[in-house]
């Protein structure tokens, strides 16, 4: 989604004080949701038939007022309850109480329902995506998807604005953090899981942003320019895979421009891609302000804009009654919503509001972070922890809590930040603001070594710091980068005072660990002087407790990159990132409220220019093509144990079926990801590999699995613009296996 408004000043409140906030609001939440449950007779109401027949019996008996009354928000006021009925959240749209058909209370809910302790209720905050990512872990990412979906439900929401599946094309996108990586398998897979279990809880889940949203600077005016081919191999087959596994109910269009038209008016990717190849059923609604026209985009394949009324309101209804715009594609829109409304059971199971379960919240936060931590280096095997009697940990406020990132994917805090955010200068500013998570790394280190002496520094002097460092058996730096949509990384460089304090610890003390709060990768120049490194990304509520049972051994590591890290911005494939010229931003400081944002938005900025000469060549397959050598490779991450592979075989057929052995040959038990990746012939113009799949092998010391990978033909095929199609280039194929993009110990030659 867009802009979401955070809560400018807090009082801290204890998390028992926010529960009974929310049981006290729970009155206010029912009395607003109206069409929360129907009576059982109409005719639509038999649950036997299909999704598309109730649909059209519905849009029989609907006026053309009440049509269009589907096909729009009612606005958003974030410092109020919002429009009338609104349950406080992002967007929403008016039920037909006549009819039965109830409102959908529409929710940004990337890791964790937002606006919870705005509205004084409490919502799980779990890691971010791509720490999630890192599990590689499709039940888990189903599992994430759960517990949104039933705290969505909880708190009086219907719908779902996560799903966020766009690849980092350019990972110093302020976005990255809320997206699944870069490779467009992976990607497609775990967003498509998290989506379907949204769905399982009956609220409708959305993917976003369709489609080329690579960046966040001036993405209202950026204009991607890229062929077909690269689109269809990279962002788009990433939304194809996850509408595949989801059937999604709703896919949400990007701020921007691609190929010269606005994504939210694009034909080429709404009516030809989105709802002809890909078969989608659903509905497509628009970024907030992302709507430029009504007839242009009702025709390219729009359903709904969101979340106000400047296109999809009176002047839709003036182009149907002067036939612009026929009754038959104003009723494919409406069926469209409907259709979604009973395909995912939200007519038939009515939203019924409650206190979340916490608990359970917190218990799956905890174990998504500990399966998305990523071990990067542990030379000399500075960890685990093992019998260390001092410890000093340094930075990164970790006496009192983890980074989240800003924006729309901003999982409230319970009781605020625990790091008071900067003054705000300006409306975006005020709405999107660094926020801190109430989980320790100090408090939950001490209390897992009881027997050990654990100190903090802040690391605002470094005198001080190498002071700590050097008293200490073993030193922690804490060092984060924090991002938010609406404006891009310049750099994937820490800040400097966070390099010089690395630097200078690391000189104080050669056992020198450093965790990382990201959302994105981060260059290290300081690699070499320290021990171990290991990435937390932004680990959510229970993210310090995870880390600490990772840093003393009780979890073995088991994450591996969904991103490759880069030695520098130097090797990106566009070194330096393109800004739009000042007329094709907003001036934010010229704004006063939210409504004038919209306004503004509503009447679009020039375009500037990107162009995606990189094609084919996202991520790893960049540097791969490019013969660079990269920090740390995609799929990589480290164990407290190791792993060999042996025994490959491939069998022909779709799929064809990839087998090996894994023997884990260290002391630990632990959980490898083993890849497949494929190389095709020359004659396919690819970048040297491609991801075809992966499995999770638990194994305990000395035990090895025989395993099968499944690797389905069109894994192996590549999209013909000429033709439209995909097609398999007769040749011989490479099946190769290992542990990460660029440890691939065993291959195979596979022709078709």
């Amino acid at each position: 989604m867009g802009l979401t408004i955070k809560q400018g000043s807090r009082r801290r409140i204890t998390l028992m004080a926010a529960l009974i906030a929310a049981l006290l609001t729970d009155a206010w939440a029912n009395a607003q949701l109206l069409g929360k449950s129907q009576p059982k007779n109409y005719p639509w109401s038999d649950a036997n038939l299909s999704p598309d027949v109730r649909a059209d019996m519905v849009i029989k008996e609907m006026t053309l007022d009440e049509k269009i009354l589907l096909l729009h928000g009612q606005g958003v006021d974030f410092s109020t309850a919002g429009p009338t009925g609104s349950n406080g959240g992002a967007g929403y749209t008016k039920p037909i109480p006549r009819l039965g058909i109830p409102s959908i209370q529409m929710a940004d809910s990337a890791s964790g329902v937002t606006l919870g302790s705005l509205r004084g209720r409490y919502s799980t905050a779990l890691p971010n995506n791509l720490g999630a990512a890192s599990s590689w872990d499709p039940q888990l990412a189903f599992e994430y998807g759960a517990l949104i979906g039933r705290e969505l439900r909880d708190e009086g929401y219907s719908m779902s604005l996560g799903g966020g599946v766009n690849l980092a094309r350019e990972p110093r996108n302020g976005r990255t953090f809320e997206y699944q990586g870069e490779d467009p398998l992976l990607a497609g897979t775990l967003a498509g899981n998290v989506v379907r279990g949204l769905q399982s809880q009956y609220v409708i889940g959305d993917l976003k942003h369709f489609a080329m949203n690579d960046q966040e600077s001036g993405r209202s005016a950026l204009n991607a320019n890229v062929d077909k081919r690269a689109m269809r191999e990279t962002d788009l087959l990433a939304f194809q895979i996850a509408l595949g596994i989801s059937d999604a109910g709703a896919v949400m269009c990007s701020y921007n421009r691609v190929n010269g038209d606005y994504a939210c008016e694009n034909q080429y990717l709404l009516r030809d891609v989105l709802k002809k190849d890909f078969k989608f059923k659903g509905f497509v609604l628009s970024d907030w302000g992302g709507t430029h026209s009504t007839a242009k985009a009702s025709h390219a394949g729009l359903d709904q804009e969101e979340p106000g009324i400047f296109f999809f309101g009176d002047d839709l209804k003036k182009v149907i009654e002067s036939d612009e715009v026929s009754q038959e594609e104003l009723n494919d829109h409406v069926h469209r919503i409907l259709r979604t409304v009973f395909a995912v059971g939200l007519f038939d199971h009515p939203v019924q509001t409650q206190v979340p379960d916490v608990d359970r919240g917190f218990a799956l936060a905890q174990s998504i972070a500990e399966r998305s931590i990523v071990l990067l280096k542990n030379n000399g095997d500075v960890l685990p922890l093992n019998g260390v009697r001092a410890i000093a940990v340094i930075g990164g406020h970790a006496d009192v809590g983890v980074l989240s990132g800003g924006g729309s994917a901003q999982t409230d805090p319970p009781g605020g930040s625990v790091v008071p955010p900067p003054p705000a200068t300006d409306v975006m500013s005020s709405v999107i603001r660094p926020a801190w998570m109430p989980s320790s790394p100090l408090r939950a280190l001490t209390a897992k070594l009881p027997n050990a002496k654990v100190t903090y520094n802040s690391g605002d002097e470094l005198v001080t710091a190498a002071a700590a460092a050097k008293q200490a058996d073993v030193a922690i730096v804490f060092a984060y980068q924090w991002e938010a949509e609406g404006s891009d990384l310049p750099t994937l460089d820490l800040a400097p005072e966070q390099n010089k304090l690395i630097e200078t610890v690391a000189a104080a003390n050669p056992k020198t660990i450093v965790v990382l709060e990201t959302g994105s990768p981060a260059t290290m120049p300081w690699i070499d002087k320290v021990s171990g490194v290991v990435e937390a990304w932004y680990p959510g509520i229970r993210g310090a407790e995870a880390l600490a049972n990772i840093l003393v051994g009780e979890v073995n590591p088991t994450g591996k990159l969904a991103v490759t890290f880069p030695r520098g911005d130097a090797d990106l494939p566009h070194p330096k990132l393109i800004l739009p010229p000042p007329e094709s931003e907003f001036n934010f400081a010229a704004v006063a409220e939210f409504s004038d944002f919209m306004k503004l938005a509503a009447k679009g900025l020039p375009p500037f220019q990107i162009d995606y000469d990189e094609g084919l060549k996202v991520g790893y397959k960049w540097y791969d093509a490019e013969k660079k050598p990269v920090l740390f490779p995609f799929g990589f991450g480290l164990s407290y144990s190791s792993y060999a592979y042996s025994g490959l075989s491939v069998s022909p057929g779709d799929p064809a079926i990839v087998s090996f052995r894994v023997l884990n040959t260290g002391k630990h038990a632990g959980t490898e990801i083993a890849q497949v990746y494929a190389s095709l012939p020359d004659a396919a113009e690819e970048p040297p590999k491609r991801l075809v799949g992966w499995t999770r092998v638990e194994l305990a010391p000395g035990e090895s699995k025989q395993v099968a990978v499944p690797v389905s033909r069109n894994r192996l095929t590549v999209y013909d613009e000429a033709s439209d199609s995909w097609k398999q280039i007769p040749g011989k194929y490479i099946i190769r296996v290992g542990n990460s993009s660029q440890n691939l110990s065993l291959e195979q030659p596979l022709t078709f």
